[in-house]
């Protein structure tokens, strides 16, 4: 039978539940168990696919074309496996299906209620990620316990518990505790008062995960496991770290897999976390820096470039080095001071985005780079604005542009998706995983070792085919197509030491000790360069 865990956050937001039960997910993994994790949201959008970047991080993209939060970046790349749309769940989407069965007249005419027809259809997600095989289910309950956004969510798991026992359902909770300087002490109060909050709802938390600045006493973890009603072992320590990837090893060394199994009646294999070790080898290791400048839109939150920032890093790693990012904001890029601001790039990486705001800007760091022979990356957006540059500058083609920008431009390079409902934000993009045939002799077959890239897409348009000729014949290669639809996904130019740009994410395939490979390729011709 599949064990659920369910992880929750007090007293306050961004303690890092989404990595406490990624860890736990690497260790689960790391001891012969299938995982699967899931997270659930209190917003009431849908899914984060119409949100700003500013307002809530990166769009991730899992293979089958959900829109997601950014957590699930750091649950695929801590336990590489591939999630799916019922890994990502939100308040906005749970409403949503009630409400289309209410008006189906599914419910025969009574009431619709919070419960239990909202809990019912949260249940029902939390069981339907029980039925893919997995051994155990992580999910994180987005939010702080208290806020009234969350009820819906606490009331299910604690329902879920009623029905499944304590030995199949167990509780980790995540809340703050503070560390007062002046006084050189641990403060409990805000760990008992959120357990307290807790228990309000009908859940005594299993295990404490005291999220502190640095480690605890023995004095401390008896006051927390005596005011919070759960056994010394069961309160576990997370310090701040200074890598995220610190932290399966800290929980590791605190035994927070096995005090699990037990709860759960689970038995473990030995644990091999070799990988991981090796991983953290390297992390540490690294001593020289490699820098790479980043042109983007939303550089103001970090956030909106998580999984790039990852696999940057990544790749780094990979060969060795530190990666630094220099963060330039596209919009503050003009004719006059583009070359100024670039001059002592290594590498630019160009990723991706919407809207017009900024465009100009990423068009002359493509220039910068294809002219001065810099190591290139273009994602999605980087890739559009580099053929946009190529069309205006070295085949001269009258103001090209994207539809996306100017409608009325003479020369679409960037088209809209023929046949798609281009008036309804959402629902109109491409989505998901593609096969991308590459071609032989290239650089992307070199980079991919064989003839296909699997990887995730999340745009609406497209290269025009109709420039597709004139581009070849000066010189640029289109090194992956999508074939069914006779789709660019990748270009690249041979006389460069490295200009690669792809339509798709690549970004969302990185994983510690597997850096993509386009990412990997850029990163050493940085270093070569």
């Amino acid at each position: 039978m599949t064990k659920y865990i369910f992880v929750t956050g007090g007293v306050v937001s961004g303690l890092g539940k989404g990595i406490t039960g990624s860890s736990l997910g690497v260790l689960l993994k790391s001891s012969g168990l299938k995982v699967f994790m899931q997270k659930f949201d209190p917003y009431l959008n849908v899914d984060p696919g119409t949100m700003s970047p500013y307002q809530h991080g990166e769009v991730y993209v899992t293979e089958d074309g959900a829109e997601t939060d950014l957590d699930l970046g750091h649950y695929e790349r801590f336990i590489d496996e591939s999630l799916s749309k019922n890994s990502s769940v939100t308040s906005g989407r749970i409403y949503l299906s009630v409400l289309e069965a209410e008006r189906r007249g599914d419910w025969d005419g009574k009431t619709v209620q919070v419960i239990p027809h909202i809990t019912d259809e949260i249940k029902k997600k939390i069981y339907l990620a029980g039925k893919n095989g997995a051994d155990v289910v992580i999910t994180e309950i987005g939010g702080t316990v208290g806020d009234i956004e969350s009820q819906p969510f606490i009331e299910a798991i604690r329902q879920v518990r009623m029905e499944l026992g304590k030995e199949n359902v167990a509780f980790i909770h995540v809340p703050l505790l503070p560390y007062l300087r002046v006084s050189g002490e641990h403060k409990t109060k805000p760990v008992q008062h959120s357990v307290k909050e807790m228990l309000k709802l009908g859940i005594q938390p299993d295990i404490i995960v005291a999220r502190t600045e640095t480690t605890i006493g023995d004095e401390v973890r008896n006051k927390i496991s005596l005011f919070c009603n759960i056994p010394d072992e069961n309160v576990i320590v997370a310090p701040d770290e200074n890598s995220i990837y610190e932290v399966p090893m800290t929980l590791f060394k605190q035994d927070l897999h096995k005090i699990v199994a037990k709860q759960l009646n689970m038995k473990l294999k030995t644990t091999k976390i070799d990988h991981w070790t090796n991983f953290l080898t390297k992390l540490n290791n690294a001593k020289e820096v490699v820098e790479v400048y980043v042109v983007g839109k939303y550089v103001e939150l970090k956030d909106a470039y998580l999984s790039v920032i990852e696999s940057l890093h990544i790749a780094g790693l990979e060969n060795g080095f530190k990666v630094k990012i220099n963060w330039i904001q596209s919009a503050n890029l003009n004719d006059q001071n583009y070359q100024d601001v670039l001059k002592d790039a290594k590498g630019i990486l160009v990723p991706g985005g919407f809207g017009k705001r900024g465009i100009e800007g990423k068009v002359l760091a493509a220039k910068f780079a294809r002219e001065n022979n810099i190591p290139y990356l273009g994602i999605c957006l980087g890739m559009q604005v580099a053929t946009v540059e190529f069309a205006k500058n070295v085949l001269k083609l009258e103001n090209p542009n994207s539809t996306e920008f100017d409608q009325n431009t003479p020369n679409p390079i960037i088209d809209i998706i023929k046949g798609k409902d281009t008036q309804t934000i959402g629902g109109t993009l491409r989505l998901g995983l593609y096969k991308t045939k590459l071609k032989p002799k290239t650089m992307a077959h070199k980079l991919y070792k064989g003839d296909f890239a699997y990887e995730r897409h999340r745009h609406r348009y497209e290269f025009n085919n109709d420039y597709r000729q004139q581009f070849e014949a000066a010189g640029m290669v289109f090194s992956g197509e999508y074939v069914e639809k006779k789709l660019v996904e990748i270009i690249e130019i041979p006389t460069n030491k490295f200009f690669v740009a792809a339509q798709y994410h690549p970004e969302f395939t990185s994983r510690p000790n597997k850096p993509n490979p386009l990412f990997n390729g850029f990163i050493q011709a940085i270093i070569k360069n």
